[in-house]
Protein backbone atom coordinates (compact mmCIF):
# COMPACT_ATOMS: atom_id res chain seq x y z
CA UNK A 1 0.00 0.00 0.00
CA UNK A 2 3.03 2.34 0.98
CA UNK A 3 4.19 1.88 -2.58
CA UNK A 4 1.13 2.53 -4.66
CA UNK A 5 0.63 5.71 -2.18
CA UNK A 6 4.08 6.61 -2.86
CA UNK A 7 3.71 6.13 -6.56
CA UNK A 8 0.16 8.17 -6.78
CA UNK A 9 2.64 10.93 -5.37
CA UNK A 10 5.06 10.28 -7.92
CA UNK A 11 2.33 10.60 -10.47
CA UNK A 12 1.38 13.82 -9.42
CA UNK A 13 4.62 15.09 -8.52
CA UNK A 14 6.00 14.06 -11.93
CA UNK A 15 3.25 15.89 -13.86
CA UNK A 16 3.93 19.11 -12.01
CA UNK A 17 7.24 19.45 -12.38
CA UNK A 18 7.48 18.42 -16.15
CA UNK A 19 4.51 21.33 -16.40
CA UNK A 20 6.36 24.01 -14.44
CA UNK A 21 9.87 23.22 -15.89
CA UNK A 22 7.74 23.72 -19.42
CA UNK A 23 5.78 26.89 -18.56
CA UNK A 24 8.68 28.27 -16.47
CA UNK A 25 11.33 27.62 -19.71
CA UNK A 26 8.85 28.84 -22.38
CA UNK A 27 8.23 32.28 -20.33
CA UNK A 28 12.06 32.63 -20.11
CA UNK A 29 12.32 32.55 -15.94
CA UNK A 30 14.90 32.05 -14.23
CA UNK A 31 15.94 28.62 -12.22
CA UNK A 32 14.19 30.13 -9.01
CA UNK A 33 11.09 31.26 -10.29
CA UNK A 34 10.59 27.93 -12.17
CA UNK A 35 11.55 25.28 -9.56
CA UNK A 36 9.21 27.37 -7.40
CA UNK A 37 6.22 27.00 -10.04
CA UNK A 38 7.03 23.52 -10.48
CA UNK A 39 6.35 22.91 -6.67
CA UNK A 40 3.25 24.50 -6.67
CA UNK A 41 2.21 22.25 -9.49
CA UNK A 42 3.30 19.24 -8.14
CA UNK A 43 1.15 19.40 -4.92
CA UNK A 44 -1.58 20.80 -7.10
CA UNK A 45 -1.66 17.84 -9.03
CA UNK A 46 -0.72 15.67 -6.50
CA UNK A 47 -4.21 16.82 -5.24
CA UNK A 48 -6.18 17.25 -7.72
CA UNK A 49 -5.34 13.29 -8.62
CA UNK A 50 -6.59 12.19 -4.86
CA UNK A 51 -9.65 14.89 -4.88
CA UNK A 52 -10.33 12.79 -8.09
CA UNK A 53 -10.84 9.44 -6.40
CA UNK A 54 -12.23 10.87 -3.16
CA UNK A 55 -14.72 13.14 -4.71
CA UNK A 56 -15.71 9.84 -7.14
CA UNK A 57 -16.41 7.64 -4.17
CA UNK A 58 -19.36 10.19 -3.41
CA UNK A 59 -17.78 12.13 -0.69
CA UNK A 60 -18.37 16.32 -0.22
CA UNK A 61 -16.17 18.72 -1.65
CA UNK A 62 -15.10 20.28 1.51
CA UNK A 63 -14.43 16.60 3.17
CA UNK A 64 -12.93 16.07 0.18
CA UNK A 65 -10.23 18.68 0.63
CA UNK A 66 -9.22 17.99 4.14
CA UNK A 67 -9.18 14.26 2.77
CA UNK A 68 -6.47 14.90 0.65
CA UNK A 69 -4.59 17.88 2.62
CA UNK A 70 -4.12 15.42 5.42
CA UNK A 71 -3.29 12.67 2.90
CA UNK A 72 -0.97 13.75 0.95
CA UNK A 73 0.97 16.96 2.59
CA UNK A 74 3.75 14.87 3.99
CA UNK A 75 3.99 13.09 0.80
CA UNK A 76 4.41 15.30 -1.76
CA UNK A 77 6.59 17.92 0.83
CA UNK A 78 9.08 14.59 1.17
CA UNK A 79 9.24 13.94 -2.29
CA UNK A 80 9.25 17.46 -3.73
CA UNK A 81 12.39 18.23 -1.28
CA UNK A 82 14.30 14.95 -2.32
CA UNK A 83 13.24 15.82 -6.08
CA UNK A 84 14.47 19.64 -6.04
CA UNK A 85 17.77 18.81 -4.19
CA UNK A 86 18.73 16.39 -6.35
CA UNK A 87 18.26 18.60 -9.10
CA UNK A 88 19.75 21.26 -6.92
CA UNK A 89 22.93 19.62 -6.44
CA UNK A 90 23.74 18.29 -9.46
CA UNK A 91 25.99 19.20 -11.71
CA UNK A 92 24.55 21.33 -14.25
CA UNK A 93 21.36 20.34 -14.18
CA UNK A 94 19.82 23.72 -13.25
CA UNK A 95 20.88 24.88 -16.40
CA UNK A 96 19.80 22.11 -18.71
CA UNK A 97 17.20 22.94 -21.43
CA UNK A 98 14.03 20.82 -21.90
CA UNK A 99 15.84 19.55 -25.08
CA UNK A 100 19.01 18.33 -23.18
CA UNK A 101 18.84 14.71 -22.74
CA UNK A 102 21.10 15.89 -19.21
CA UNK A 103 17.21 16.88 -17.77
CA UNK A 104 15.12 14.42 -18.59
CA UNK A 105 18.10 12.35 -17.04
CA UNK A 106 18.48 13.57 -13.91
CA UNK A 107 14.70 14.83 -13.15
CA UNK A 108 13.94 10.97 -13.36
CA UNK A 109 16.95 9.95 -11.59
CA UNK A 110 15.38 12.54 -9.09
CA UNK A 111 11.70 11.41 -9.12
CA UNK A 112 13.67 7.56 -8.65
CA UNK A 113 15.08 8.61 -5.38
CA UNK A 114 12.19 10.83 -3.97
CA UNK A 115 10.64 7.70 -4.63
CA UNK A 116 12.55 5.43 -2.94
CA UNK A 117 12.51 7.72 -0.05
CA UNK A 118 9.31 8.35 0.43
CA UNK A 119 8.08 4.96 0.58
CA UNK A 120 8.92 4.30 4.16
CA UNK A 121 7.50 7.95 4.77
CA UNK A 122 4.05 6.48 3.91
CA UNK A 123 4.76 3.13 5.26
CA UNK A 124 4.86 4.93 8.31
CA UNK A 125 1.84 7.19 8.20
CA UNK A 126 -0.34 4.08 6.64
CA UNK A 127 0.71 2.08 10.30
CA UNK A 128 -0.38 4.91 12.12
CA UNK A 129 -3.64 5.70 10.03
CA UNK A 130 -2.84 8.57 8.53
CA UNK A 131 -1.95 9.21 5.24
CA UNK A 132 -3.27 7.07 2.41
CA UNK A 133 -4.70 4.98 5.00
CA UNK A 134 -7.57 8.07 5.39
CA UNK A 135 -7.68 7.63 1.56
CA UNK A 136 -8.31 3.82 1.28
CA UNK A 137 -11.78 4.09 3.06
CA UNK A 138 -12.92 5.78 0.82
CA UNK A 139 -12.10 3.84 -2.32
CA UNK A 140 -14.74 0.84 -2.70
Amino acid sequence: MAAKATLHCLTGCAIGEVLGMIIGTALGWGNVSTMILAIVLAFFFGYALTLRGILAAGVDFRTAIRVALAADTLSIAVMELIDNGVIALWPGAMDAHLSDALFWIVLAISLAIAFVLTTPVNKWMIGRGKGHAVVHQYHH
